[in-house]
């Protein structure tokens, strides 16, 4: 019986050694497939967030479109604007009475205020600029250099044209003299 025990035995752990082999493979199989999963799992982290972040991206980039995509229009408008300005001064030095140019200039203000705040919802300010204020290139442009005496060097003594900024953006600089 012992022999026969002994064969047993040995059968048994020829039998084993098969199934140790097979399932040593299977653990492999299984800890290459679990990598594998990591890896991919990662990868596609990775491309939603850079995706998130595409989308963040080129929603910004659309409203930086939206914003400027009226500049040449509205650039277009503050010639307009010139304009009335231009009558308003016009009919001033007419020399007509007050009376005579009160409904002419009360039509043309209204006009004027109604097309400034259309400009303005769209984003356009006008740059302040007063005579006797320093020259600032960032926001100025001067056109003329005059000799004054009333005033330091680099002033602002002659406005030519209001300057504006639409959405942050300087799209006409005041056109002004300035003291040499």
């Amino acid at each position: 019986m012992s022999e026969k025990n002994n064969k047993n035995n040995t059968m048994q752990q020829k039998d084993n050694k098969p199934k140790k082999e097979e399932e040593s493979k299977f653990h492999k199989e299984i800890e290459k497939l679990k990598e594998e999963k990591e890896e991919y799992l990662k990868g596609w982290q990775r491309e939603r967030a850079n995706f998130i972040n595409y989308k963040k991206e080129e929603k910004t980039r659309f409203k930086e479109v939206m914003s400027f995509s009226n500049e040449r229009l509205i650039k277009s408008l503050i010639t307009i604007l010139d304009g009335f300005n231009l009558a308003i001064q016009s009919f001033a030095q007419q020399g007509k009475s007050e009376e005579e140019n009160k409904n002419y200039l009360k039509g043309i203000y209204l006009i004027k205020s109604q097309l400034e705040d259309i400009l303005k919802k769209e984003g356009l300010e006008m740059i302040e600029a007063e005579i006797g204020q320093p020259f600032d290139p960032a926001f100025h442009e001067a056109v003329t250099e005059v000799e004054d005496n009333k005033f330091d060097s680099h002033v602002i003594v002659d406005i030519l044209e209001k300057g504006y900024i639409l959405n942050g953006k300087i799209i006409r600089p005041c056109r002004v003299s300035v003291t040499k």
